[in-house]
C-alpha cells in the first residue's frame, strides 16, 4: 500500500489522535495477509468505540482497510456498512 492516502484533503482538519489511529490502521493493514483482512475489519469495527468518526472519516478509513481486498470482499464490507447504518439509525 502506498502512502497516497495521507494526502487526502479530508485529513487536514482531522483530530491528531484520529490521524494517529488511521496511520496505525494503515500499517496494520499493510502487514496483514489478504485472507485475514475481513476478520481484521470486523474486529476493528466491533471495537471502534474509542473514536466517533464522521461519514467522510469513515469513508477514508474503509478505503484504507479495503485497499488490498478483492471486489467481492469490498462488496461484503459495503453491505456491512449499509446494515450497520440501518441498525444504528444513520441515514445513508
Amino acid at each position: 500500500m502506498n502512502a497516497a492516502w495521507k494526502q487526502d484533503p479530508r485529513l487536514k482538519n482531522m483530530n491528531q489522535e484520529k490521524l494517529n489511529y488511521l496511520t496505525k490502521l494503515a500499517e496494520t493493514v499493510e502487514q496483514t495477509p489478504k485472507d485475514k483482512l475481513m476478520p481484521l475489519f470486523m474486529s476493528m469495527a466491533a471495537g471502534s468505540g474509542q473514536f466517533q468518526f464522521t461519514d467522510s472519516e469513515t469513508d477514508l478509513l474503509v478505503s484504507i482497510m479495503t485497499a488490498k481486498m478483492s471486489p467481492a470482499e469490498k462488496k461484503r464490507v459495503e453491505m456491512l456498512r449499509t446494515l450497520s447504518k440501518k441498525l444504528g439509525g444513520k441515514k445513508k
